[in-house]
């Protein structure tokens, strides 16, 4: 399939000409700058070969980095220990200076569940954060600093569900094989989509299209997110869309470091300013379902494999 869907998102960069008096092209240079001295000291990415004990593993490729999320045995449902695993190797590809971007995918027949349930509850309950430390980056991009500067390339083939599908929307460039099966159920099991969906596919995708999968739970296809546009491109299988992400990700890495950072920083100047507001309540509004009646009963059902009765309380 052509690489002729781009984001939504980029024809909005139309205003960042028209706001020239109010952000100069030195400005956003400037910024560029910035972000690869934010920490002080640079990083260093460390490979993390792939192991059964490894949750996420990490391959360096000359100036790319390849981020393999690594769960099968439970469809890599992501854990605390898995996201800030992500956290981490986000901040150091972010400040290694010898790296200029990253793909992620995942390893056996799955991108990804999304979100182990059962692992994050004790944080949830105690009402802190997902993901927290002063070197991690969190991979649902719900705050604005520290954030990633530079490219990321997702990659998706199989089940990438609710938490897993959010991460895949925080990338700069998506690819998706062909038997890629989507979703965003949380509501039918008594939660709501609280890593980003609510503002980046909507925004993305469009309302009518997002409420179409949010409100129901149903799945879709990589073809469907492709003609929502949510998608670059869809390859054959899961070999050949890891190859393509690998290939564009070369791509970008032969172009100039400080052009491609300012390009991402000027992009994101076009954002509507009301999605950093939205993406910072999440943890909030995702915290107070967790302590729901219906939120355990959704639990109840799909261990006890009955249809889930919700009271709205």
């Amino acid at each position: 399939m052509s690489n002729e869907s781009t984001f939504s998102r980029r024809t909005l960069l139309k205003g960042v000409a028209l706001a020239g008096s109010m952000v100069t092209l030195p400005s956003i240079a400037s910024a560029a700058k910035e972000t690869l001295n934010e920490s002080g000291e640079a990083t260093t990415l460390a490979e993390v070969a792939y192991s059964p004990n490894a949750k996420v593993t990490i391959e360096r490729r000359g100036t790319i980095a390849l981020i393999g999320i690594n769960r099968p045995y439970i469809h890599n449902r992501i854990d605390p220990e898995t996201f800030t695993a992500l956290g981490r190797a986000y901040y150091d590809y972010d400040h290694d200076p010898s790296l200029r971007a990253a793909v992620l995918f995942g390893h056996g027949d799955n991108f990804s569940r999304g979100i182990d349930v059962d692992g994050f509850r004790p944080l949830v309950r105690a009402g802190q954060p997902l993901i927290s430390g002063d070197k991690v980056i969190d991979p649902l991009g719900k705050t604005d600093t520290p954030h990633l500067t530079k490219p990321l390339i997702v990659v998706v083939h199989g089940d990438t569900w609710n938490m897993a599908h959010e991460i895949h929307l925080v990338a700069d460039i998506r690819i998706a094989a062909a038997d890629t099966r989507f979703g965003q159920d949380e509501n039918t099991h008594g939660r709501f989509p609280g890593g980003g969906s609510t503002v980046r596919f909507v925004h993305e995708a469009g309302w009518g299209n997002a409420m179409r999968y949010m409100l129901t739970g149903d799945h879709w296809s990589a073809e469907e997110a492709y003609r929502m546009r949510v998608v670059q491109e869809v390859a054959p299988n899961s070999k050949e869309a890891l190859a393509r992400g690998i290939a564009i990700a070369e791509k970008i890495s032969a172009c100039g470091p400080l052009g491609i950072k300012t390009s991402l920083v000027s992009a994101h100047l076009a954002l509507d300013p009301s999605q950093s507001e939205a993406l910072s309540k999440l943890d909030a509004q995702f915290g107070t379902l967790f302590h729901t009646r219906d939120f355990q009963e959704g639990r109840d059902a799909e261990a006890q494999g009955r249809p889930p009765v919700y009271i709205g309380s």
